[in-house]
C-alpha cells in the first residue's frame, strides 16, 4: 500500500474508533486531523511557515487599531460625564482584552493549528460550531468589518482628495488592491500590514505629542469626580455599562493573528508573544490617545464633538493639523483592512480541508503557497458588502456575532481544561501558558463577551438580526456539506 493509502486508512480507522470507543477524545480528534492534513501535504504544498514574533505583533495591534479609537473617545464620555469613568472604561476594556490575550495564548499553545480560532471551536465542542464561526466570518463578521473600514477610508480618502467618488467605489478599490497584494505570499502580505502598521502608529504619536506638549489643557479635566448621590451614582454606572459597548468593539481583533499559526516558524512562542506584547500596547496607546483628547477638551468638550482626534489637532495646527490626523486616520483603516485581509482567508482554507467548504478554496498556490482562492472570494464578498450596505448597519449586525463566538472560544478554553483533568494530562500541561486566575478570569471574558452581543442584539434588534439570520441559515448549509458523499 502507498504512503497516501495508509494515511487515509488510518484516519478512517480513527474515525471509526472514536465513534465505537471511549478512547481518549483529545489524542483521537488530534491524530486524525494531523494524519488528514499529512495526506493533504502530501498531495499540494503547504503553507510557508515565514512569520515569527514581530509579525504576530504587528498583526495583532494591526487587527485592534482601527479608525475606533480616533471616535471612540468622544462616545464614552456622552454615556459616562467624568474624567475617572472615562479613562476607566478604557481601562477596564484593556483588562478584558489582556484576559482575552491570555485566554488566546494558552489557546495557541494547546491548538497551533490552521486556522486558528476556528480549530479551537473544532475541537472543543464539534466541527458544526466551527463551520458556523467560519461561515459568519466569511459573510458576517471578518467581511463584514472590512466593508466597513472600507467606507471609512473612502470618506477620508474623498475629503483629502477632493474627488467626487462615492465612498464605497473607493471602498472597493482598496479591497481589490490589497487582495491582490496578499495573493502574492504570506511575506508580501505581511509586509505591507507591518509597514502599515508602523506608519498607524506614528500617526498615533503624533497625535498624542501635539496634543500634550501643544494644546493648553482644559479647565475641567482635573475636577469632575464620580457623583455622591446614590440616584445619580446609579445612571452613571448604567452610563458606563453603555460605554463599554463602543469600548470592547475598540479592542477587538487580536484573535484574527491565531487564523495565520499555520505560517508561524513557532507558533507555541511566537503567538503568545505577539499577544502579549500587542495587547499590552494597544492598551498603552488608548490610555494615552483618551486622555490627551480629555487634557485638551475636557468632558463636555469631548462629548460635544464626533470628531475628537481632528479637534485636539486643529487646535494645534489648525487646519492643516486637522488634515494630517485624517491621513493618519485613513491609513489606519487601510491597516486594519489589509490584517484582515491576510489572516481570515486561512480560516476558509481549514474549513475546505475539513470537507466542509468547497473544495478550490482548500488549494495552495504553488508558487507563493497562499490559498489564493479563499483570499479572492474573500475580497470579493466584502467589496459586495461595501457597495451594498452602510457603515453604521454594517457595524450592528458584526458585533454581534462577532462577540458570540469571542464568548464561545473562551469557553472552549474551560472544555480543553476539564477534558485535560478527565484524561490525567493536566500537570504534563503546567509548564505552558496559564490564563492566570483561571477560571474566574475566563468566565468574566465569557460573559463581557455576550453580555456584549445581547446588548446589541436589544438595542439593533433590526440590524443584528440580519447577522442571527444568517448564522441561522449556515446550520443548514453544514448539513448539506456535511452529507456522506460517494
Amino acid at each position: 500500500m502507498t504512503a497516501e493509502g495508509l494515511v487515509l486508512a488510518a484516519s478512517a480507522v480513527i474515525d471509526r474508533r472514536y465513534r465505537r470507543s471511549n478512547a481518549p477524545l483529545l489524542q483521537i480528534r488530534l491524530a486524525s486531523v494531523a494524519l488528514r492534513e499529512l495526506n493533504s501535504n502530501e498531495k499540494e504544498p503547504s503553507l510557508a511557515r515565514r512569520l515569527g514574533a514581530f509579525d504576530a505583533t504587528m498583526i495583532v495591534m494591526g487587527g485592534i487599531i482601527g479608525a475606533g479609537i480616533f471616535v471612540n473617545p468622544s462616545v464614552v464620555a456622552r454615556q459616562v460625564q467624568t474624567p475617572m469613568l472615562v479613562l476607566g472604561a478604557w481601562l477596564i476594556g484593556g483588562a478584558i482584552a489582556l484576559i482575552g490575550a491570555f485566554v488566546y495564548a494558552e489557546l495557541a499553545v494547546l491548538r497551533p493549528r490552521v486556522g486558528g480560532q476556528y480549530a479551537y471551536l473544532r475541537d472543543a465542542y464539534h466541527p458544526m460550531v466551527a463551520f458556523l464561526y467560519g461561515w459568519t466570518l466569511l459573510l458576517v463578521v471578518q467581511t463584514g468589518g472590512m466593508a466597513g473600514a472600507g467606507i471609512i477610508f473612502g470618506r477620508y480618502f474623498r475629503e483629502l482628495s477632493g474627488l467626487a467618488v462615492p465612498e464605497q467605489v473607493v471602498a472597493a478599490i482598496a479591497l481589490g488592491i490589497l487582495t491582490l497584494i496578499n495573493c502574492f505570499g504570506i511575506r508580501a502580505g505581511s509586509n505591507v500590514q507591518s509597514a502599515l502598521m508602523i506608519t498607524k502608529l506614528g500617526a498615533i504619536a503624533m497625535l498624542i505629542g501635539v496634543g500634550w506638549i501643544m494644546v493648553e489643557p482644559a479647565a475641567a479635566v482635573a475636577t469632575a469626580n464620580l457623583p455622591s448621590d446614590p440616584a445619580v451614582s446609579d445612571n452613571v454606572w448604567k452610563g458606563l455599562a453603555a460605554a463599554m459597548v463602543p469600548v470592547l468593539f475598540a479592542y477587538g481583533g487580536w484573535q484574527t493573528a491565531s487564523f495565520v499559526s499555520g505560517e508561524m516558524r513557532n507558533p507555541r512562542r511566537d503567538l503568545p508573544r505577539g499577544l502579549f506584547i500587542g495587547v499590552a500596547g494597544v492598551i498603552i496607546v488608548y490610555v494615552l490617545v483618551t486622555y490627551v483628547c480629555l487634557r485638551a477638551l475636557g468632558v463636555s468638550g469631548l462629548a460635544d464633538t464626533t470628531t475628537p482626534a481632528s479637534e485636539v489637532m486643529r487646535q494645534a495646527l489648525g487646519s492643516r493639523g486637522a488634515k494630517l490626523i485624517a491621513c493618519g486616520i485613513a491609513v489606519s483603516t487601510v491597516g486594519f483592512l489589509s490584517q484582515s485581509i491576510l489572516t481570515a482567508p486561512r480560516v476558509y482554507y481549514a474549513m475546505a480541508l475539513d470537507g466542509v467548504f468547497f473544495k478550490a478554496v482548500g488549494k495552495l498556490n504553488p508558487r507563493t503557497r497562499v490559498p489564493v482562492m479563499a483570499i479572492g472570494l474573500q475580497g470579493v464578498w466584502a467589496a459586495i458588502v461595501a457597495m451594498t450596505g452602510r457603515y453604521e448597519q454594517i457595524l450592528n449586525y458584526v458585533v454581534t456575532i462577532d462577540v458570540l463566538f469571542f464568548g464561545l472560544t473562551g469557553a472552549s478554553l474551560l472544555v480543553f481544561r476539564a477534558r485535560a483533568r478527565r484524561e490525567g494530562t493536566e500537570a504534563a500541561e503546567g509548564n505552558l501558558v496559564r490564563v492566570p486566575w483561571h477560571p474566574f478570569t475566563t468566565w468574566l471574558f465569557v460573559l463581557a463577551c455576550w453580555s456584549l452581543a445581547i446588548s446589541t442584539l436589544i438595542r439593533f434588534p433590526q440590524n443584528a438580526g440580519i447577522g442571527v439570520l444568517i448564522l441561522g441559515l449556515g446550520v443548514l448549509v453544514y448539513r448539506f456539506w456535511a452529507k456522506p458523499r460517494p
